[in-house]
């Protein structure tokens, strides 16, 4: 007769993300209502951040993908048949096992998924690469933002150069993967004609593009570079006129896209 052994089944385990914050009613980072998930750490150092406490990694609560899933279910009833899950940051890129179970497990439920980046991780190298390409495979729309054309404008409003950045955004297109582009217009920094033209430019360029916004620089963080103790680089500086704003949408087009939402 055979010994019969108990053995233990190993049990999968959820990956931990870092979380800032969420946000349980969002109407605007992506379609419907969305619940929105802002992840901690960015590389990038955008003069106009408005969430500074965000750039620190080691910063923020720790959760597992299944924990912040199940606690976005709660919602569902209010999102209807276009809203879902976005994850937002700091940089989501920055922390991909955790999206792609997260985004997995949404999957397996119908939800929409959505992340806002602003692209800088991307790199056409393994392991990166692999686990982007996975992630695409359970990612529904991508928010990207594209602060400047122009690179050495780019690294002195960002700190870093926008060739990843810029790399990303023809790949998804390639893939055919929805975007919208996203570009805060900031007065004095990346608002100038010709670097506008250039962006208009690029844009037209891709093929995926579902909704170009244009957004206003505002000065609504400032208190948080005070908490912190970082010197505000923008000090000074006013949010656009509704004038320019016209001007500006105007020039690169903006109600071309299918997505065209007007300003209120």
């Amino acid at each position: 007769m055979k010994e019969c052994r108990n053995e233990k089944i190993p049990v999968k385990k959820s990956v931990t993300g870092f979380i800032h914050s969420v946000e349980t009613f969002g109407s605007v980072d992506g379609p419907g209502i969305r619940f929105v998930i802002f992840l901690q750490g960015c590389r990038l150092r955008c003069q106009f951040c408005h969430n500074p406490d965000t750039w620190n990694r080691r910063g923020g609560e720790p959760a597992t993908a299944e924990e912040i899933f199940e606690r976005a279910l709660k919602y569902r009833s209010y999102w209807g048949s276009k809203g879902g899950i976005t994850v937002s940051g700091g940089e989501p890129l920055l922390q991909m096992d955790f999206l792609i179970e997260l985004f997995s497990r949404a999957k397996e439920e119908g939800i929409h998924t959505c992340i806002d980046t602003a692209g800088q991780p991307f790199s056409p190298y393994h392991p990166f690469f692999g686990k982007f390409n996975h992630l695409m495979q359970v990612t529904d729309l991508v928010l990207l933002d594209i602060k400047h054309m122009d690179r050495e404008g780019h690294k002195a409003l960002t700190g870093a150069y926008p060739d990843s950045i810029l790399d990303m955004a023809r790949y998804l297109s390639d893939m055919g993967k929805p975007v919208w582009i996203r570009h805060v217009l900031v007065p004095g920094k990346n608002d100038d004609d010709r670097s506008l033209k250039q962006l208009d430019a690029f844009v037209k360029s891709l093929s995926n593009v579902k909704r170009f916004e244009v957004l206003p620089y505002h000065t609504l963080g400032v208190f948080k570079w005070e908490e912190l103790r970082i010197p505000y680089p923008l000090a000074g500086v006013a949010p656009p006129a509704k004038e320019r704003l016209a001007y500006v949408n105007k020039l690169l087009h903006t109600e071309d896209y299918a997505g065209y939402r007007r300003e209120e």
